[in-house]
C-alpha cells in the first residue's frame, strides 16, 4: 500500500502542511521539524508524489526537449547529456520529435498539455518562428545549437557557425588545397547557410582557389553518401571537401572509397562536430569540434535560471570551435 502524507503527519505528530513543507524545495521549516518528519517518512517508507507536488506548487519539473535530428547519431550523445544533466537537477525531460512531421502548433499544444515548466530546443535546423512560438506560449525557452545573434529573441547557446566556416577554409588553405568544395546539410538550415557563408568569405581573397557547393537533404549518412555519389558521377572530385557535419563526412568517405579513391591521398575530408564516431578506427576523421558538452551544460544552467527569473533579458552564449587533427586531410607542409 502507498504511504500517504497524512500517515506521515500522524506518525510525526505534526500537520500535513508541515510534512508538505519539508518535502517542498526552498520551503521554510525548522531543523527540528525536518528531522521529525524525515524520520517518520523513512520508517514508513514514504516517497513524495511528483504529481501531488506539481498540484501544490504549480511546477511539474518537466522540461520539453525538442529536436528534429533524431536520425543523426551525434544527437544520441546530445540527448544522453541533456537527459542526465536535467535529471541531476531534479528536472524531467519530455522529448518531442519533430522529424515525423509534427507541426509547430501541435508541438506547442503538446507541451502546454503536459504543463512543462520550460523548453530547450536542441537543433540547428529549426525555422526562426519555432522558438518565438514557444516564447509566445509563455514558456521559458533556450535554443541550443541555434543561430548566433547579438540580440537574440530567446536565450541562445551555441557556436558562431560563420566563424567555424572561416576556420574550415583556413584549415584547407594551410594544407595547400586549391580546388575546394562545401558539402552541406539541408540548404535552408541556418547552420548550413552560416557555415557556407563563413567558408566562402574566407576564400574571397584567394583568387587562385576554386570552390563549389552542394547540399544533402538531411544530416544523415545516406544523404552524405548519395550526394557524393552524385558529385562523382558529374566528374572528378574536388581536392578537399568541408562537410557540414561528421555524419555527412562519413557518408562521403564511404562513397569515395567505393569509387576506388583514397582519403586523404586522393581527396581530403573535413568534418564538423567531433561526434564520438568520428574518432573510430576506419574513419579517423579530421573535424571541427563543436564543444557539445559545454553547450549542453550551459543550456541547462540557462533554463534553470529562467525558471527562477522568466523576465530576464535573452542572452547569447557563444563557444569557440577548434580543429581536431586526425587522418582525413593531408598534413601541414
Amino acid at each position: 500500500m502507498t504511504v500517504t502524507l497524512r500517515e506521515v503527519a500522524q506518525k510525526a505528530g505534526v500537520s500535513r502542511a508541515a510534512v508538505s513543507r519539508v518535502f517542498t524545495p526552498g520551503a521554510s521549516v525548522s531543523a527540528r521539524m525536518r528531522a521529525r518528519v524525515e524520520a517518520a517518512a523513512t520508517e514508513l517508507g514514504y516517497r513524495p508524489s511528483a504529481l501531488a507536488s506539481a498540484l501544490s506548487t504549480g511546477r511539474t519539473k518537466l522540461i520539453g526537449l525538442v529536436s528534429t535530428n533524431f536520425h543523426n547519431p551525434v544527437f544520441l550523445e546530445v540527448f544522453d547529456r541533456f537527459t542526465r544533466g536535467l535529471q541531476e537537477r531534479a528536472l524531467r525531460p519530455l522529448l518531442v520529435n519533430l522529424s515525423g512531421g509534427m507541426t509547430l502548433d501541435e508541438a506547442v499544444q503538446m507541451l502546454r498539455q503536459y504543463s512543462v515548466d520550460g523548453v530547450i530546443l536542441a537543433s540547428s535546423t529549426l525555422p526562426p518562428d519555432f522558438p518565438l512560438a514557444f516564447r509566445a506560449a509563455g514558456l521559458p525557452v533556450v535554443h541550443s545549437f541555434g543561430r548566433w545573434s547579438e540580440d537574440p529573441a530567446v536565450h541562445l547557446v551555441g557556436v558562431d557557425n560563420r566563424a567555424c566556416g572561416r576556420l574550415a577554409a583556413e584549415t584547407l588553405l594551410a594544407r595547400g588545397y586549391r580546388r575546394l568544395a562545401f558539402l552541406g546539410g539541408p540548404k535552408t538550415a541556418t547552420s548550413t547557410e552560416d557555415r557556407l557563408a563563413g567558408f566562402l568569405a574566407a576564400l574571397a581573397d584567394h583568387p587562385g582557389v576554386t570552390v563549389s557547393a552542394s547540399f544533402a537533404p538531411a544530416y544523415a549518412f545516406d544523404a552524405g553518401r548519395q550526394e557524393m555519389q552524385r558529385l562523382l558521377a558529374l566528374g572528378p572530385p574536388a581536392e578537399a571537401y568541408f562537410c557540414g557535419d561528421d555524419i555527412l563526412s562519413i557518408g562521403a568517405i564511404s562513397a569515395l572509397r567505393d569509387a576506388g579513391l583514397d582519403v586523404p591521398r586522393d581527396v581530403g575530408i573535413l568534418g564538423f562536430n567531433d561526434m564520438e564516431m568520428a574518432g573510430w578506427p576506419g574513419f579517423d576523421l579530421t573535424t571541427i569540434r563543436q564543444p557539445i558538452a559545454q553547450i549542453i551544460d550551459a543550456s541547462i544552467e540557462r533554463i534553470v535560471a529562467s525558471l527562477n527569473d522568466g523576465a530576464a533579458k535573452p542572452v547569447a552564449q557563444v563557444f569557440e570551435c577548434e580543429i581536431v587533427e586526425r587522418a582525413t586531410l593531408r598534413p601541414l607542409p
